[in-house]
């Protein structure tokens, strides 16, 4: 299943704010635990990824507080913006973190939620009648699709690992 499948209904654009900002702050807090265990394996490269992509989408998530003006964007997001499995689009998948990733699986991460939440904004394009909602998905499809293209120029910079990248030999041993 998609993370897109189990949406928040939007059903104006006051729930549309509310639900990309959401969005935003989802992905900060993914990226901070990342970062958090990447600094915990002692992998510096990933930890200032991490923070760098979780800086970048809080102030995703602080434009669209302003958009929302006086509307308290934030306490409508917690009444609604409820994704099924409780992960939003952007939410790197932890499943797919490992302590030996590199800054191109990082990247690889980002890519995923970044085309997640334009597929999420493109259905709301496609699908509402609202002409006001259509009108702001549109802007953040746009917004997603230029942070899509974005991860793949930062990619080019990044060759992608070789096949036995996660061989440790010297894997961690629990001390319990």
């Amino acid at each position: 299943m998609s993370k897109t499948a189990g949406a928040p209904k939007v059903a104006n654009l006051n729930d549309l704010l509310a639900v990309a900002y959401q969005i935003e702050i989802d992905a900060v807090d993914r990226y901070k635990l990342l970062a958090d265990q990447m600094e915990t394996h002692n992998n510096p490269d990933l930890v200032k990824i991490f923070r760098d992509l979780a800086r970048a989408e809080g102030i995703h998530g602080e434009e669209i507080r302003r958009m929302a003006g006086d509307f308290d964007v934030a306490a409508r997001a917690r009444e609604i913006a409820k994704f099924e499995k409780s992960e939003s689009p952007e939410e790197a998948d932890l499943g797919s973190a490992h302590y030996m990733m590199t800054p191109w699986h990082a990247l690889q991460l980002s890519l995923a939620g970044e085309e997640r939440a334009l597929a999420y904004f493109t259905s709301i394009v496609e699908n509402t009648k609202d002409p006001k909602v259509k009108t702001l998905a549109a802007e953040l499809v746009e917004e997603e699709a230029e942070h899509v293209q974005l991860v793949h120029r930062l990619l080019q910079r990044y060759p992608k690992p070789s096949q036995n990248w996660a061989d440790d030999l010297d894997p961690p041993v629990s001390q319990e």
